[in-house]
């Protein structure tokens, strides 16, 4: 099996050299193109109005001045003479679940996976503020990760469809199996801080709160929230089927699809 690997935290992050120890407990075919730097926050964002600048790190690693969308697109289409079997996005630092799906570069990653053709999987693990510091258990991801992807791994998929796993934060021997989730819904609370720089001028950072989420039994946050790793079903296809009727009633149309 052939996999291609990349995040969006950076090709120096913690998550992903976990991440490459994960994948090489199903593989010693393993390719990393990650970008050269933070990419979070960006979602499924493509590098069209800079060039995209490779460096090659090592034997099957890669760096890239873009995105993690670029990134997929530029390790199946430049790097890797062979299409790979499977894309890893991750593990990233701190949960992608909710609404946070829309946002994040990790997701992103299996979004590009996909359309790309190939099997993917979004990987994050959940982590703790202590004194001002994240306390990422980057164990809990790899003791359980490589058991439940050999079963994921050849799992019948619809296509467009990929797979996003989180992993609570806990000890690793805390964690309560693992549980198929749905998306669940955090409060926005996302806030505009806004300062001044040495001369006067403003600037602006955007920056999340507190946030608040409806622990309702069945979803991603819940899951988490009880020590099981949550593994969310994601597809490609936005359509919200079950309103077209009535749009097509609206504008005077016959039942649509």
């Amino acid at each position: 099996m052939r996999i291609l690997l990349t995040n969006d935290d950076g090709i120096h992050a913690e998550g992903l050299a976990a991440l490459e120890r994960i994948a090489r407990t199903l593989s010693d075919d393993v390719w990393i193109v990650a970008p050269e730097t933070d990419q979070s926050g960006l979602a499924h964002s493509l590098s069209l109005s800079e060039p995209l600048r490779l460096r090659k790190i090592s034997d099957k690693h890669f760096a890239l001045r873009g995105t993690p969308t670029d990134c997929v697109i530029m390790g199946i289409r430049q790097v890797m003479d062979i299409k790979p079997d499977l894309v890893l996005s991750g593990v990233n630092s701190g949960s992608n679940v909710a609404d946070d799906v829309t946002y994040s570069g990790t997701i992103a990653g299996a979004i590009e996976g996909t359309m790309q053709g190939v099997r993917s999987f979004a990987l994050s693990q959940a982590y703790l503020y202590e004194d001002g510091a994240r306390i990422v258990p980057w164990e809990v991801c790899e003791m359980h990760a490589p058991a439940l992807l050999e079963k994921l791994m050849v799992l019948d998929l619809p296509e467009g469809t990929f797979l996003n796993l989180n992993f609570p934060n806990c000890r690793p021997d805390e964690v309560d199996g693992a549980e198929v989730t749905m998306q669940g819904k955090l409060a926005f609370n996302l806030h505009v801080d806004a300062r001044s720089d040495g001369r006067g001028f403003p600037y602006y950072w955007l920056k999340f709160g507190e946030r608040a989420g409806a622990f309702v039994e069945g979803t991603d946050i819940h899951a988490l929230k009880h020590n099981k790793i949550s593994v969310t079903p994601l597809k490609l296809d936005l359509t919200d089927y079950s309103v077209t009727d009535r749009v097509a009633r609206a504008l005077g149309y016959g039942a649509q699809v």
